[in-house]
């Protein structure tokens, strides 16, 4: 990027993020009080505000990509994905304070889902659909809203036909490529199902979760450890792909886990769950309380967010997760303390920042440092679904 593009996306950057500051919902100052109560819903709505103000795009009913918005950056290409994930963290925003700002802003994004992906929403990819459909039940448990149900079902219609022979079973991960199947296709399905079946009680929901659940364990879980490798068959050539190492192949599975337990109280995929959570640590934070590393910008920087959201649900269906809510916890704190974009906006003069922020409540894929000049959505995602995990537990007292 040349110098000047760099001076005026530094520009922009900050006028983006003088929406947040100037409405008074980020608080600013040091010497953070982890342990003050309700600390954590504060913090999970300054970041809400501060992604609303500097994402959202009212003219198309969708976030921008990046912020500051500029040339294509904005809209190019459509991360249908994202947006799933967008919904998501409106549903913990309105799960917490069941503000109606919140349910606003979830109907406008799904109009504008449904304008931007020819008013249908199915799309190419089994995994972005199992992400949307997850999102539109969730969306409808919160809120009651019936084409939110009917979103979410008619996604599980498409996915079910994504299964197949190949690889002995499991959803392909996009249509033109049946043959490779991964575990962002499936572990997502099998919590659709899953919880499908919790809210329906249709049994052949039950049966799906459990087929996709077993394929997985399988075929994409290591037997020593449990830890969840990302998918099989990629290339043709029948290998599993054990190198990548991805945190949210962790959290899906996980979450499936759990699902399937609150499903039927089957105590071992609560335990199937606990394994894989404390290899994930071990391989990826290095211990129950270390950081969880960046895993690049764009798609890999939702992957964390994805991972704490089910280890958050894991630690709910448990109640005895210590270890878990430390890593959260670490990981929380580091986010807040270290890892906030910088910058007041130059000619605001309101008075004094209360509360203890250090920036301007956005977030970059690592959680101990500032992101980049330039803010990605899918990085600043996850940074909220962090922090609402954490306020989700706080609520619950399972911060231990």
């Amino acid at each position: 990027m040349t110098g000047w593009m760099l001076v005026a996306v530094a520009a922009l950057l900050l006028a983006a993020a003088g929406w947040a500051w100037r409405t008074g919902a980020l608080h600013g100052a040091a010497g953070a009080d982890d342990s003050r109560a309700g600390v954590w819903a504060e913090r999970a709505e300054a970041a809400q505000s501060a992604l609303d103000g500097a994402f959202w795009d009212a003219k198309r009913g969708l976030y921008n990509n990046a912020a500051p918005c500029i040339l294509q950056m904005c809209t190019d290409p459509f991360n249908y994905w994202w947006m799933a994930h967008a919904a998501d963290v409106l549903t913990d925003g309105y799960e917490r304070t069941g503000e109606a700002k919140y349910a606003e802003r979830l109907a406008s994004l799904y109009d504008g889902l449904l304008a931007r992906n020819a008013e249908v929403w199915p799309n190419d990819y089994y995994d972005d659909m199992a992400w949307m459909g997850l999102a539109w039940l969730r969306a409808f448990d919160a809120t009651g809203e019936t084409r939110y149900k009917e979103a979410a079902l008619t996604l599980w219609g498409d996915i079910r036909g994504g299964w197949n022979d190949e690889a002995g079973g499991g959803i392909a991960w996009r249509k033109a490529q049946t043959d490779y199947k991964n575990t962002p296709a499936n572990a997502p399905s099998a919590i659709l199902a899953a919880r499908l079946y919790e809210r329906f009680q249709n049994p052949e929901d039950l049966s799906w979760a459990k087929r996709i659940y077993e394929w997985e364990s399988r075929t994409l879980v290591d037997p020593d450890t449990g830890f969840v490798w990302d998918g099989i068959n990629r290339t043709g050539d029948g290998a599993i792909d054990k190198a990548w190492q991805f945190s949210y192949n962790q959290g899906v599975y996980i979450g499936a886990a759990v699902e399937l337990y609150r499903a039927t109280k089957d105590e071992a995929y609560l335990a199937s769950a606990r394994r894989t959570a404390d290899a994930a640590a071990a391989v990826l934070a290095g211990g129950p309380a270390g950081m969880l590393p960046s895993e690049g910008d764009g798609d890999g920087a939702l992957f964390k967010g994805v991972f704490v959201r089910y280890l958050g649900e894991l630690i709910e269906a448990d109640g005895a997760s210590s270890g878990q809510a430390k890593l959260l916890l670490a990981n929380a704190s580091s986010l807040w303390t270290d890892g906030q974009a910088t910058g007041r906006p130059e000619g605001d003069s309101d008075g004094e920042i209360e509360g203890d922020a250090k920036g301007n409540g956005l977030f970059g894929p690592a959680w101990s440092q500032p992101p980049e000049t330039v803010v990605g959505l899918s990085a600043d995602l996850s940074g909220v679904m962090l922090l609402e995990t954490v306020a989700r537990l706080e609520r619950a007292g399972l911060l231990k």
